[in-house]
């Protein structure tokens, strides 16, 4: 039966039903993230994502890489909003005109996790030293290579060895024979360090919520130069008229506010907290 032939009153229930779901649609509001593992990894967005859409009625449809990957993501139009943790990489997405301006968000750290009986002798609070016996070991490590913001960090780290001229890029066959990357995420870095009993290099938010711990264990933390900072940007409208760019300084707006930033301080894992806000600091 078609609709002009249907009764009057049926006419005007399926019109009714019509126009809701149009209304419906019409508020639906959807912004995308690049952003790293580690957010995504640890659980932190499974947290603070249902709260943002609470607040805003905004959904977030999240791409979780490595940090230079979203940046890359970010600088072709294809997300909104940026979320990530290198900040020299952030700064000149910034300054090459991507982003009108970089927020602090909160930050946690860097450890070190290897095996429990560590036959490299790294334990302590010096990650520099720890790698240099890593390399002289020949100790099995598995690095991220995938050009993630900890991927970035681990290779400043090794350019401050003095295994070559302190501040160069180290090449990876003056890391030892056991030094070995994987081009993959930080879950995927962990499970092949404890199948191997390797050292790894992790942010502590996924370490915190990994299970296949096996016989790792932290052995290096507690070093200042293992501070591991986030910022968020709104990816420039300038660039990008065609993205959602209310939907994401909305997103911005709100996770350095008190709210946002409550939210992530209350995220913990067997009662320990993974991430810090630091947005008014």
């Amino acid at each position: 039966m078609s609709y002009f032939n249907l009764p009057k009153r049926a006419r005007s229930a399926l019109g009714a039903i019509v126009l809701t779901a149009g209304t419906l649609a019409a508020h639906a509001e959807t912004i995308t993230m690049a952003s790293t593992t580690s957010t995504e990894q640890s659980g932190l967005f499974a947290h603070l994502l249902p709260a943002f859409k609470q607040a805003s009625n905004i959904d977030v449809k999240v791409v979780a890489v490595g940090t230079g990957q979203a940046i890359d993501m970010a600088k072709r139009g294809d997300a909104d909003v940026l979320f990530v943790h290198d900040t020299a990489a952030e700064e000149k997405f910034v300054a090459e005109g991507f982003a009108a301006q970089r927020f602090p968000v909160m930050y946690n750290d860097f450890v070190l996790v290897g095996p429990k009986a560590d036959p490299a002798g790294v334990k302590g609070n010096d990650i520099v030293a720890a790698l240099k016996k890593i390399a002289a070991t020949n100790a099995p490590f598995v690095s991220r290579g995938d050009k993630s913001g900890t991927d970035a960090a681990e290779r400043r780290l090794w350019s401050q060895t003095g295994i070559v001229e302190t501040g160069q890029p180290v090449p990876n066959e003056k890391k030892g024979t056991g030094y070995k990357e994987c081009g993959c995420g930080m879950g995927p870095a962990l499970n092949i360090a404890a199948s191997s009993g390797a050292y790894v290099l992790s942010d502590r938010g996924t370490w915190l919520s990994f299970k296949n711990r096996a016989d790792l264990a932290v052995l290096v933390e507690g070093d200042k130069r293992l501070f591991n900072q986030y910022g968020v940007m709104v990816v420039s409208p300038t660039k990008f008229p065609q993205l959602n760019s209310a939907g994401a300084q909305k997103f911005v707006d709100w996770v350095i506010s008190p709210a946002g930033q409550s939210t992530i301080a209350s995220y913990k894992i067997g009662g320990e907290q993974l991430f810090f806000p630091n947005a008014t600091k």
